[in-house]
């Protein structure tokens, strides 16, 4: 069976840059261990299948899977489907806008899509699952040596290590500033010791930018998942709320904030992030990236 799928580069708007993702169109009959599978044939951080869905108001249900399992929620994956089945839906006509409801294994993800042309637009979408604090037990000295850094070079200001899910667990590394963060790089037989459990990857992040409009420089590392590092990882920017507001504690309204990651590899990405503060939480959180189409194409399987 000849099944559809698009090549699309996540968080930029230009091709070659940004988070590679494929996203199978046409998944209806596939089995789990097929998905998986697929995934591990494109070997990207994450695939995305597309199945339909009994709600005909919703534009599909997504499965995504990393090369080694699969996850309930992931942004890089949400923004670049819902530009896809936004251009989809127009027909590649440019600048239209429209409001498509995904079906993820986290639950129902609104999102807001404008088709810049035929093949990239932009997305946003509210996070199903606000952030909350995961207990991970994490120790300074061991995250140091497990990313090839010394203790002294860990913090910045009050924000010290942490871990938070919007979904997906994630450990959240300050680290200095970018020279540091340059530097880091996961020591594979220091990592479980580290960063076991349930946390997917590690989030290394500093206040440094390359860009004085942008807030916050990262990157994320998880080869427990088959990911030896991210370009672009928004499940993780959306866990990044929950950091902000507990050691900034920015006050009540909307805070709005860029983050940057992949400069190390190459793959220049831009997230945006939007928190909604109430009394000291957040109370709404958004993700928001461009994508683009790299290419089309069909899966004989």
């Amino acid at each position: 069976m000849a099944r559809r799928y698009a090549l699309l580069d996540v968080f930029t708007d230009r091709v070659l840059a940004g988070n590679p993702l494929a996203v199978v169109l046409d998944a209806e009959g596939l089995t789990d261990r097929q998905m998986q599978a697929i995934a591990g044939e494109f070997n990207l951080s994450e695939t995305v299948f597309v199945e339909k869905t009994a709600n005909p108001v919703h534009a599909g249900r997504a499965r995504i899977f990393t090369p080694q399992r699969e996850l309930p929620f992931a942004g890089h994956p949400t923004v670049g489907t819902a530009v896809l089945l936004g251009i989809e839906r127009a027909g590649g006509s440019a600048g239209s806008e429209t409001m498509i409801v995904i079906e993820e294994k986290i639950g129902l993800v609104r999102c807001g899509v404008a088709v810049r042309s035929g093949s990239g637009g932009r997305a946003i979408f509210d996070l199903p699952s606000l952030p909350k604090p995961v207990q991970a037990g994490l120790r300074a000295d061991a995250i140091a040596s497990a990313l090839g850094l010394t203790a002294s070079e860990l913090g910045f200001e009050n924000h010290a290590a942490s871990a938070f899910t919007a979904g997906v667990p994630f450990a959240f590394v300050p680290v200095r500033d970018l020279k540091t963060i340059a530097k880091a790089a996961p020591i594979g037989s220091l990592w479980q010791g580290a960063f076991g459990g349930d946390l997917l990857g590690a989030f290394v992040y500093c206040r440094d930018a390359t860009n004085k409009s942008r807030h916050f420089h990262a990157r994320m590392f998880a080869p427990g998942a088959g990911i030896a590092e991210d370009p672009a990882t928004g499940a993780a920017v959306a866990a990044l709320a929950g950091v902000i507001a507990k050691f900034d504690q920015p006050p009540g309204g909307t805070h709005r904030y860029v983050v940057e990651q992949g400069f190390e590899m190459g793959r220049p990405s831009v997230i945006g992030l939007e928190i909604d503060m109430d009394g000291g939480e957040p109370a709404a959180v958004r993700i928001s990236g461009d994508a683009v189409i790299v290419g089309r194409g069909t899966l004989d399987i």
